[in-house]
């Protein structure tokens, strides 16, 4: 019999606390379309000065965030944007850059630690001079922590480094920051210093940080005026959004800190699976919350036999592939509920209980 739940598919996956369902319910709030919600303009105000931008915008979700920015950055149609072949952007958001707004996607090599080399992002450029021919080039997207490569952190030299390059080329620099918090934990690096580089940056609020709804745009003013007008476009504006920017705002108060704690259980659990036969992985990739793990060639399970297996001990993992397995790590895991997964692992691998049991 199931005796607790732990949900590793997702940071998504978290549930309100209690201190951010009475935040919700106490929350003040107005039309926000017409910009009168004042709980809404506390938590834009907060993550621009977080983010160290002028302006900011609340949206539903990290993929109508980076789809705005990407808009208006892009005004017009067939323009070109810059991106990771391995990025959210590229492969998880429907195409909705080119089926929506017409912009087309210059995909290039995501580096094992999410960068793309300078090099090759530079000779990408399209010669603005052949434009009979090219797209124009008016865009370059980056992502920290990078998801796909298993939440590695783009370094602020590098974005840096791109960022002097996007205005060598009058570009504009993009970062899809959906965890730049937990980027930012793990560099050490505060959040503004880490995007100083970006003209634009969107902000997961309902991943590491744990609020139940929704996304920040941060940018110049004139850019989250455009976005505004954009958001309502695509049917992202919402009337008393206070009782979600509420929730947001105990995250941002509550939940920043404890980014630490869940990457330390993550390399916890990422060291624990590298010593259990048939399974490996590559620690050092390890640098926040997500851990990927490999099945040995021609072990007795699949990762989706084990998904299956975990299931009917509580314990709900995301298969990747018939040989990887994902898991994310959140405030809502414990370090106990880290070497119970462990066991139960351990247990569907080699038939041997792990010293904290498999219930």
């Amino acid at each position: 019999m199931v005796t607790r739940t732990i949900d590793l598919r997702s940071d998504t996956v978290t549930k309100p606390t209690e201190t951010m369902r009475l935040a919700m319910a106490k929350a003040e709030v107005d039309d926000d379309v017409l910009i009168y919600d004042p709980t809404a303009r506390r938590l834009e105000i907060e993550m621009a000065r977080i983010t160290g931008k002028e302006a900011a915008l609340f949206v539903p979700s990290g993929t109508m965030g980076n789809l705005i920015s990407v808009l208006v950055h892009c005004e017009i149609r067939g323009s070109e944007v810059i991106l990771g072949d391995n990025s959210h952007i590229h492969i998880y958001e429907n195409g909705g850059i080119s089926t929506i707004g017409g912009v087309h996607p210059r995909p290039l090599k995501n580096n094992e630690d999410g960068s793309i080399d300078v090099d090759l992002i530079e000779s990408a450029i399209r010669n603005p001079e052949f434009e009979i021919c090219y797209p124009r080039t008016r865009l370059i997207c980056l992502e920290n922590s990078h998801a796909n490569s298993g939440g590695r952190c783009l370094s602020v030299d590098y974005i840096d480094q791109v960022g002097d390059l996007a205005k060598k080329h009058g570009l504009k620099l993009h970062i899809d920051g959906a965890r730049i918090f937990n980027a930012s934990a793990a560099l050490k690096v505060p959040v503004d210093r880490l995007v100083q580089a970006a003209d634009s940056v969107s902000v997961c609020l309902s991943k590491g940080l744990g609020a139940p709804v929704g996304s920040v745009i941060v940018g110049t003013k004139p850019f989250i005026d455009r976005a505004r007008i954009l958001r309502k476009t695509l049917g992202g504006g919402m009337r008393q959004v206070g009782i979600l920017c509420a929730a947001a705002l105990v995250a941002l108060e509550e939940n920043v800190q404890k980014l630490v704690i869940d990457h330390k259980n993550a390399k916890t659990l990422a060291e624990g699976l590298n010593k259990i036969k048939g399974l490996s992985v590559d620690i050092a990739s390890v640098e926040t919350n997500i851990v990927y793990f490999e099945i040995s060639k021609g072990s007795h399970i699949t990762a989706l036999k084990l998904g299956k297996i975990m299931e009917e001990h509580g314990i709900l993992l995301m298969p990747d592939s018939s040989s990887r397995v994902r898991i994310v790590i959140h405030h809502q895991v414990s370090a106990s509920d880290v070497q119970y997964t462990l066991s139960c692992i351990k247990q569907a691998m080699t038939g041997v209980t792990g010293e904290n049991g498999c219930n």
